[in-house]
C-alpha cells in the first residue's frame, strides 16, 4: 500500500485461490496445532494519498476449517467451538487504518466469530507495490497478524488435564495472507 500508487481510492477484490487465513493454538500445553480456513472472500479499498480512507471487508467460510485431522475438524465445527450450523461465517470489517511504517499499517476493526463481535487490531505488513499479472489485472499482496482470546468470542470449550493445565490454549494466533486484484484501466 505504498503511497506512490494513485491519488484515488482503488478497490481490490481478494483472490481466494491465492489467499489464506492460518491459525495456531496451544494443544495439551506442549505444542501448537495449526489450521486454516480454505475459503474466503472480500475486498480492500486503498487510498494511498489518505490511508485513513481505506477499508477492509473479509468474509471467511467457517465450514472450510481444516487442521488435516477430520475428527478434530468436525469437533471444531460443532457447538463446542465454531457452531458452523448457526454461525457459518467469520467476518472482519475495518474501522481505522493507520500507517505504522513503510508499507505497514495498524488496521482496527470488528471481528465476528461465533456470533460475537470484538474490536481487534491487525498488524498489516509486507504490502507489495501494485504489479500487472499476465491477464492484465493489477495485483497487490499483504500479510496481517493478530492474536485473540478465544474465550472473548464464546469459544470456551476445554478439558482440564490430569497433570494440570488444559487441553486447548486460550490464545489463537492468526495470520492472513492475501493477494488481491483490480481490473486494469
Amino acid at each position: 500500500m505504498s503511497t506512490a500508487a494513485t491519488a484515488q481510492p482503488v478497490r481490490y477484490d481478494l483472490d481466494p485461490a491465492h489467499s489464506s487465513v492460518l491459525f495456531k493454538v496451544r494443544h495439551l500445553m506442549i505444542s501448537n496445532v495449526k489450521g486454516e480456513f480454505t475459503r474466503l472472500s472480500g475486498s480492500v479499498v486503498f487510498d494511498a494519498a489518505n490511508p485513513a480512507n481505506s477499508s477492509i471487508d473479509i468474509t471467511i467460510d467457517a465450514t472450510s476449517i481444516s487442521t488435516r485431522e477430520p475428527q478434530r475438524d468436525e469437533h471444531l465445527k460443532s457447538a463446542d467451538f465454531l457452531d458452523v450450523t448457526k454461525f457459518p461465517t467469520i467476518t472482519f470489517k475495518s474501522r481505522d487504518v493507520i500507517p505504522s511504517g513503510k508499507d505497514s499499517f495498524e488496521v482496527t476493526g470488528d471481528l465476528t466469530i461465533h456470533g460475537v463481535t470484538q474490536e481487534v487490531a491487525l498488524a498489516v505488513d509486507s504490502v507489495t507495490p501494485e504489479a500487472k499479472d499476465p491477464w492484465g489485472n493489477l495485483r497487490r499482496g499483504a500479510s496481517a497478524t493478530v492474536t485473540i482470546s478465544r474465550g472473548n468470542f464464546g469459544l470456551g470449550w476445554n478439558s482440564v488435564l490430569e497433570a494440570g493445565g488444559v487441553m486447548v490454549g486460550e490464545e489463537v494466533h492468526i495470520t492472513i495472507e492475501v493477494e488481491m486484484a483490480r481490473k486494469a484501466a
